[in-house]
């Protein structure tokens, strides 16, 4: 397998890389700290390349235009210190397969990358919850109704929102976004204005809607929902 990964920071590089190790055994890694050096380093050949939006020579998002336009046959996941769902969307419909805010832990961004390379695409629930019901037919990319959505397009994020809405409560969405950042119980509570305890009957009930049996399983659901 073959990863490349492009960041401006160094330690952010190698901790994505350590992390990313453990996909497999003898991965090889292509680094880049720059747009120069990530367009010079990006091949065909690759697996999968996770990218941050802010490096030297980066122009908002025409970086990933450009990998996009060369390369299109290769995987790509931002990975980026922004959280602002606008942003999200935008690199979303670009066709980027994934969109990881550096404040997830490593454990959720390891299981999005597995998603992605399963052939499916990782949208932070966060994203999900800023976006109102029935805005499938806005979003570039969504086909007519009744028409199936392709996977890696931000409709199907929607669509996941829509099935999100139905099997759980706004207040279970909301404990779901905490989850998703990697955050504990006690931080989760403390964020919502409610107990330990509730948290844990929140996280019971996603389980139990979500057919899963732990929390890093419940964020990687909540973007497989309706690929099944």
């Amino acid at each position: 397998m073959k990863i490349l990964i492009a960041d401006d920071h160094r330690l952010v590089i190698e901790a994505v890389k350590a992390k990313l190790s453990e996909l497999e055994a003898g991965i090889d890694f292509v680094l880049a700290m720059s747009v120069d050096e990530l367009l010079a380093g990006a091949s065909d050949d690759l697996d999968l390349a996770v990218i941050d939006l802010n490096m030297p020579g980066a122009e908002g998002q025409a970086h990933i235009d450009e990998i996009r336009r060369r390369h299109p046959v290769v995987p790509v996941i931002v990975l980026s210190g922004y959280e602002d769902p606008a942003v999200m969307r935008s690199a979303l419909e670009r066709g980027v397969l994934g969109f990881i805010p550096k404040a997830y832990s490593p454990e959720v961004m390891l299981s999005a990358v597995r998603l992605v390379l399963a052939g499916g695409v990782y949208v932070p629930p966060m994203m999900l919850s800023s976006l109102p019901p029935g805005v499938v037919a806005g979003i570039a990319g969504a086909g007519p109704a009744g028409e199936a959505l392709p996977r890696g397009s931000s409709a199907a994020a929607a669509q996941t929102l829509e099935h999100l809405r139905n099997v759980l409560t706004e207040r279970q969405v909301e404990v779901l976004q905490l989850l998703s950042q990697g955050k504990p119980n006690k931080l989760i509570g403390r964020a919502l204005g409610i107990s330990e305890g509730t948290v844990k009957i929140h996280l019971a009930a996603i389980f139990r809607a979500l057919n899963v049996r732990n929390r890093t399983e419940a964020v990687v659901a909540a973007q497989t929902v309706t690929e099944a």
